[in-house]
């Protein structure tokens, strides 16, 4: 598998977690070789197969995964077991730590706690038709 970015040595801390700048080492989907992406703590936060990157000043840490060409940019941040896949998108100043699905897009917290209260009815549904 041939890498697409790599991390730099510019960082930040949160939480007293080290999350490095990363940079694309080729072209592809809609970024440069040699651009300049958001903020991951560990390379196994975006995957290097797909289009999937994180740009401008989002970041990803913890077991947190981006993959796919899902896309997290402006101010997001995907951290603990979230996983953002598919051709989803995370943006604005959006907070997730929950698994996404992969057709959707979350500009705001409101969106993703409204998205939250649909999966939990879903799963009850399911449970109920399951006992029937």
């Amino acid at each position: 598998m041939k890498k697409k970015f790599e991390l730099t040595t510019e960082t930040k801390e949160f939480l007293g977690r080290k999350l490095f700048r990363i940079r694309a080492l080729i072209s592809f989907g809609s970024v440069a070789k040699g651009e300049f992406g958001g903020f991951i703590e560990k390379e196994e936060n975006l995957s290097h197969d797909g289009n999937a990157w994180v740009s401008g000043n989002a970041w990803v840490s913890g077991n947190a995964r981006v993959s796919g060409n899902a896309r997290v940019s402006g101010n997001a941040r995907v951290y603990g077991d979230a996983r953002v896949y598919g051709d989803a998108r995370v943006y604005g100043k959006v907070k997730i730590q929950i698994v996404l699905c992969s057709r959707f897009n979350f500009e705001f917290d409101w969106q993703v706690e409204l998205w939250q209260k649909m999966e939990k009815k879903f799963e009850q549904e399911l449970k109920v038709g399951k006992k029937k």
